[in-house]
């Protein structure tokens, strides 16, 4: 199954200049904990993510509220990204490597397409398909998410 038959097509983004307040507020209105950071140039270009806890712990060292602080001084600019037809399992083959959750889509021009989540493989490895073997699998889902929640070895922790 390719990443287009699984991603959310409907997806909400902000900009790196925008205040964190608007990503938190699109996060709150839409039940999602990640955002895509894209350009405004007309081309909606991905640039980087933001998520919930990017937010939380950039308010608490900042000491600021969400509207002071841009979302650029907390999103995360090393981006991993799938295609619209890459492969469910090289999709959960990224975010094994990446230790992410959730990947934006893009197309050739680097444009917001949609995103896929490790849930969205979860639902296509439990799927019943009696006409074909689902892409991935139950145990590769499980052996990803546990690569995701393995502290990354480059981190030191205290």
């Amino acid at each position: 199954m390719r990443v287009e038959e699984l991603m959310s097509k409907n997806v909400y983004w902000c900009r790196p200049d925008d205040g964190m307040d608007r990503a938190a507020q699109l996060m709150w209105d839409h039940d999602v904990g990640v955002i895509p950071v894209c350009t405004s140039d007309g081309a909606t270009r991905v640039v980087g993510v933001i998520t919930d806890r990017d937010i939380a712990m950039c308010a608490l060292f900042r000491g600021k509220p969400l509207h002071e602080i841009q979302v650029q001084e907390g999103m995360s600019r090393e981006l991993e990204v799938a295609r619209p037809g890459d492969s469910a399992s090289d999709a959960e083959r990224v975010m094994r490597r990446a230790q992410v959750r959730r990947l934006p889509v893009v197309d050739e021009r680097g444009a917001l397409a949609g995103i896929v989540s490790l849930a969205d493989l979860s639902r296509e490895a439990a799927s019943d398909r009696s006409s074909r073997t689902p892409d991935v699998s139950n145990s590769e889902v499980g052996d990803t998410l546990a690569a995701i929640v393995e502290p990354k070895r480059s981190e030191s922790r205290v």
